[in-house]
């Protein structure tokens, strides 16, 4: 009681300063970041290629890194080492005149690849640049990362073997992604003369009595991998599906 009342009595005493000290302008408190502090944090690209750095990297050189610092995880030819889903695979040359990946549309193919559901490119060059490799992020060079993005274009036949890939082509190449026009609007919210309905009253009549919260395993993902719960560990609040029943939608 005694240590509370004298807990109590500090913040009582302490507090019109703290109050004071956050009405100002926190005086030697931190400084404001400099332009050059801010642009090694300022690194995305966006899908108009505004922030994307100069440079160029080719399919050979692309290669090699891949072999030396990202096939360990994403296997040789981008197939996967059973540790990530794969990179490549599941696209076609009539997807890449299209821009919409056929095998998105079926159940029955086995695996859902990068190359299938990315439909920008400079997704792949602004992850690869801040996050790869896992172990080391940031540490690959502007020409590394032209390169290695190229590659992962090469193992989907969207490129040469000898193409170069350059901030000054990237749009180009966006013209090729097999999947450049398979992004949906699609929302989910009300549709209000075009625009998304998230400023409406919430209705609150006929409302369901009962709620069920449930999820399902794809049918394209079972026995991917096996029977996932024989792969999950049996402690912990998380339990994996018995994939050895499950049965393809």
């Amino acid at each position: 009681m005694f240590r509370l009342a004298n807990v109590l009595l500090v913040a009582v005493l302490v507090a019109p300063g703290v109050v004071a000290q956050a009405s100002g302008k926190f005086d030697n408190i931190g400084r404001i970041a400099t332009p050059a502090e801010v642009q090694k944090w300022d690194i995305d690209v966006r899908p108009d290629f505004k922030g994307l750095p100069v440079g160029s990297g080719s399919v050979v050189l692309g290669q090699q890194v891949w072999e030396a610092q990202c096939a360990s995880c994403h296997g040789v030819f981008g197939e996967s080492t059973e540790v990530f889903t794969p990179i490549a695979g599941g696209t076609s040359k009539d997807d890449i005149k299209s821009g919409r990946v056929a095998n998105l549309s079926r159940d029955d193919y086995p695996q859902r690849t990068t190359l299938m559901k990315v439909a920008t490119v400079s997704t792949l060059w602004d992850y690869i640049n801040r996050a790869m490799p896992w172990q080391s992020p940031k540490s690959l060079s502007v020409e590394e990362v032209y390169a290695v993005t190229a590659f992962i274009l090469n193992l989907g036949d969207i490129v040469p073997d000898d193409f170069v890939l350059s901030d000054k082509n990237m749009a180009q190449v966006q013209g090729m992604m097999p999947n450049r026009n398979g992004m949906t609007t699609d929302h989910g919210l009300w549709d209000l003369k075009g625009k998304p309905d998230v400023r409406n009253v919430a209705c609150m009549k006929d409302c369901k009595k009962e709620v069920v919260i449930t999820s399902f395993l794809p049918g394209s993902a079972v026995d991917s991998h096996g029977n996932l719960i024989e792969q999950n560990r049996p402690i912990g609040p998380t339990r994996a599906m018995d994939t050895s029943k499950a049965t393809k939608k």
